[in-house]
C-alpha cells in the first residue's frame, strides 16, 4: 500500500483553497450591477420625500429623470446609492455629472402643462 499519496492529496486540496477563496472575495468586491431606471426611480423618490421636495417633482418626473440617469455615463456605484435611497456620490465630478444629467433632463421631464 502506497501510504505517500493521501498527504500529496491532502496538499493539493490546501493548495486550492486559497485559490477558490481570492476568486470569491474577488467577486463579492466587484462593482455593483448597473440598476434599472425602476430601481433608480424608487430610490430618487425616497430621497426626495426625505428632502421635503415631492412638490417639485410633480407626475412621472422622477421616473423620467431615472431612465435618463441610467442612460447615462453615471457610474454603476452611483446609480446604486440612488437606488438604495442614499444621496452620496462617488466623487466630486460624480455629484457634478448627477447635477447635469438632471438639470438637462428636467426640462423634457417636466409635465406638460
Amino acid at each position: 500500500m502506497n501510504t505517500d499519496r493521501s498527504p500529496r492529496i491532502a496538499t493539493r486540496l490546501l493548495a486550492v483553497l486559497p485559490i477558490a477563496a481570492v476568486a470569491f472575495s474577488l467577486a463579492a468586491c466587484s462593482a455593483p450591477e448597473r440598476p434599472s431606471a425602476k430601481e433608480v426611480a424608487a430610490g430618487y423618490h425616497k430621497i426626495v420625500e426625505e428632502a421635503g421636495q415631492t412638490e417639485m417633482y410633480p407626475g412621472d418626473m422622477i421616473e423620467c429623470l431615472a431612465d435618463a440617469m441610467v442612460k447615462s455615463e453615471i457610474s454603476d456605484q452611483d446609480l446604486a446609492n440612488i437606488a438604495q435611497g442614499k444621496d452620496l456620490q462617488t466623487s466630486k465630478d460624480s455629484q457634478k455629472l448627477l447635477v447635469k444629467v438632471v438639470s438637462e433632463a428636467a426640462p423634457d421631464c417636466a409635465p406638460k402643462q
